[in-house]
């Protein structure tokens, strides 16, 4: 277990919280392993109905810690970062998101995979991973231009074009734009009205909601994991990566 990933649950909620601010909620690999963990554990606890997934006021999340992402052996799709979109892809009970500040890489794609979302109107959602030598992963290539569109999915992920708060509400990635400070109360509280509901058919709902894509994103997200693993080592990602090392303050 890891700090970096705080867990609670109370009347029929469980917050997974993301708490590592001061590297802007950047994923390691025991964050990653931590989160697939809580949400193994929701899913097993009958007395939880939804999860609420959240981050600091000031940011979601910044993507992969890129110096633990390097560092680390590669597992390919066996890695504890796969095994989380695995997770929060087939998580059968309603998942709630608070977004405030900046949302990256995987800190976007995973919240193609919430049921509702909601953003303070600082929040931003960008996708660079081409300008990384790498692919989108989290069966992002499949879900996101379901919801945004072929083209607008194009300039976010071939361009690295971000999404704005507004921007992300008027395309359908976003429920509601709410002040910052105002996120993380209306997530746990829309988590709150749906907890109260009955729990089978707040999961039958969900399950007939996605059941007309499901085995085609566990499918796009093991076909995007083996290019990305492979893109990893090609010399375009390692320069992209080493470069955005080098940077002051990294």
């Amino acid at each position: 277990m890891t700090d970096d990933v705080l867990t609670s649950a109370a009347e029929g909620v469980a917050t997974v919280t993301l708490n590592r601010p001061a590297k802007k909620n950047a994923l390691t690999t025991a964050m990653y392993a931590a989160l697939a963990d809580a949400l193994d554990a929701a899913e097993a606890d009958a007395g939880v109905r939804t999860v609420v997934l959240q981050g600091d006021e000031t940011v979601f999340c910044a993507g992969n810690d890129i110096r633990d992402f390097l560092d680390r052996p590669q597992a390919g799709t066996d890695d504890p970062a796969f095994r989380f979109l695995r997770t929060i892809a087939r998580f059968p009970k309603p998942v709630v998101a608070g977004v405030c500040g900046p949302a990256v890489g995987v800190g976007a794609t995973m919240l193609l995979h919430c049921d509702l979302v909601y953003a303070g109107e600082g929040a931003t959602l960008h996708f660079p991973f081409v300008d990384l030598g790498l692919i989108p992963e989290a069966g992002s290539s499949l879900l996101l231009p379901q919801v945004v569109g072929h083209q607008r999915a194009a300039a976010a992920l071939l361009l690295g074009e971000p999404f704005g708060a507004a921007a992300a509400a008027d395309v359908g990635l976003v429920n509601q734009v709410l002040p910052d400070a105002e996120v993380l109360g209306h997530a746990r509280a829309q988590a709150a009205r749906l907890a109260a509901k009955p729990v089978t058919a707040l999961v039958e709902t969900k399950r007939l909601l996605r059941s007309g894509t499901q085995a085609a994103l566990l499918d796009r997200i093991e076909d995007e994991g083996a290019v990305f693993t492979r893109l990893l080592g090609e010399p375009a990602a390692q320069a992209a990566l080493g470069s955005f090392l080098a940077r002051p303050g990294r």
